[in-house]
Parts: C-alpha cells; structure tokens; sequence
C-alpha cells in the first residue's frame, strides 16, 4: 500500500511537470492574442504596478527635490562667494591700470609688449581630415592680416595665422602636429617660469611646454600666457593652465602638460591679434642666420 502512494506521488509530480513545461512552452510561442488566463493576470499585474507606482515616485520626486534645494543653496552660497571675490578683483584690477598709466606717464613709456589691436573674425571652413590642424577665416590682405598673426578666442590663444589671401586666411591650431609651430610662453607664479610650447598630447588633450629648467619647481593650476617675446605674439594672451608636469626623457628638463582655455574643436568666432610694438627682425630673432619660428 505505501509502494502504491508512493508511486501515485511520482506519477502525480510527473503528470504535473508535464504540464508546467507544456503551459511554459504555449505562453513562449508567438501569439497574435493572448488566453484569457494570461490576460487576466498581465491586467491585474499592471493595475498593481500602477497603484504602487504612483506613490513610489511621489515619495522619490519628494526626495529628489529635496536633494536640487540643497543643491541650489550650496551653489547659490558659492555663487555669492565668487560674485564678492570677483568685485574684490575688479576693484584692484582698475587701481593696478591707474597706478600702471600714471607710473608709464611719468616714466614716458609708450608701448609695452601686451599692447595689441583686435580683429573680428569668423570661421568659414574647415577641412575634416585636419580637423585638429587648420581652420579657415574670413578676413584677409585687404583688411590687414599678416602671416603669424596670433587667433585667439574668449577663452585663449588657438593658433596663428598660417598662410593670407586677399580676402582669406588659413589658421593653424596649436593642436596642430608641426614642430616648427612653437611659442614662448611664461608659467605664471611668485616666479615666472619661461618655456615653449611644443607639440599636442593627442590622447591627454594637453599642450606640451617644454624647455624648463629640471630645478624649477611647478604646480597643477598654475596658469600659462604668452611671453611677447617671441617677436610677434604679444604678452599675456592666455593660453591655459598646467595639469602635470614630468621629467623630459634625459631629465634635464622639464615638461609640462597645459590644458587649453580655449575649445579646438568647436569654433566659429575667433579674434585675430596685431601687436602694435615694432617686432625684431628675424634675422635678430635667429642669432646666425638661421630662421625659427618661436612666437
């Protein structure tokens, strides 16, 4: 007797598998509708779905809101902190050019290095396949560009003039990979540091200064300008702000990595600069004759 219910069990167990396994494979097949039994509980299971839903979202926007008012009071509060830093700024900012004309006044100095005249000019083509390297603006000869001409934007230096035509020009980024595209420029500190901008670290997006001296001791953050003494950019065109510095490969020297203030990749409204202090000639500028590059 046992041995028949316990063979009953497994015929009923068996029978039952059976069964799941057949209703599993018919609810898998493709249906164009579905049973009544499916429908019910697909309806049933969205209703539940949609009844706790509701809430559930309410609770979390609650949450969510709470979360954007904090932080619009910690952005706000650092807004503020900035604004104050900023009039601060601006005010010493207009007592250091008084104090600078008054002492050029007196000491009858006309021209410095940082004096430059701005031209507005827009890109009007760019190649795809020197995407990086070139760009084309619309002004040209007839309004008064030269070769070497220094483009910057908003927010930095981009390159320099490459090549004029009469009412074109063509302008070479700094992330151009050109050896002879090289800059003189000065890491800003308690001392300045001079070095030069050679060359474009594809993967980092960082110009490479190089040339400075292995002693020389230079912090991330620190900002980069032009030097003016170059003979044709002038001084204080910035260029953007160092991220790492490291040995060159025989360590005598130091390299540092500077991200650019100013976007390559997206241009459009550029400014072309004339420095208007008399630029040595390059025969001066290359010592024996030989002719450089360094702007």
């Amino acid at each position: 007797m046992p041995q028949f219910f316990l063979n009953k069990r497994l015929i009923v167990l068996l029978v039952s598998i059976i069964v799941l396994v057949a209703l599993i494979g018919f609810s898998l097949r493709e249906r164009s509708k579905l049973s009544w039994p499916e429908q019910f509980l697909k309806d049933t299971a969205g209703l539940v779905q949609s009844l706790v839903s509701k809430p559930a979202h309410l609770v979390a926007g609650f949450f969510e809101n709470l979360q954007d008012l904090q932080n619009t009071y910690e952005e706000n509060k650092e807004l503020k902190s900035r604004m104050e830093k900023l009039v601060s700024l601006e005010a010493q900012v207009q007592e250091l050019e008084k104090d600078n004309k008054e002492l050029r006044d007196i000491l009858g100095e006309e021209e410095t290095l940082r004096d430059f005249e701005p031209l507005q000019a827009t890109v009007i083509g760019r190649n795809p396949d020197r995407w990086h390297e070139m760009i084309i603006i619309n002004k040209g000869k007839t309004d008064g560009i030269k070769k070497n001409m220094a483009v910057v934007t908003a927010h930095g230096l981009i390159g320099k003039v490459k090549t004029v035509n009469q009412f074109s020009s063509t302008v070479q980024l700094l992330s151009a990979m050109d050896p002879k595209n090289r800059i003189s420029a000065i890491v800003q500190g308690d001392t300045n540091v001079f070095g030069l901008v050679e060359g474009y670290d594809e993967e980092k997006k960082a110009l490479l200064i190089k040339a400075i001296p292995s002693g020389v001791e230079i912090k991330k953050g620190q900002n980069v300008i032009t030097s003016g003494l170059g003979g044709v950019f002038p001084q204080g065109l910035q260029i953007g702000k160092v991220i790492e510095v490291k040995p060159d490969q025989y360590g005598l020297n130091q390299t540092a990595l500077v991200e650019p203030g100013a976007d390559f990749y997206d241009l459009e409204n550029i400014i072309v600069i004339t420095r208007t202090i008399a630029q040595p000639s390059e025969a001066d500028m290359a010592g024996e004759g030989e002719e450089e590059e360094d702007l």
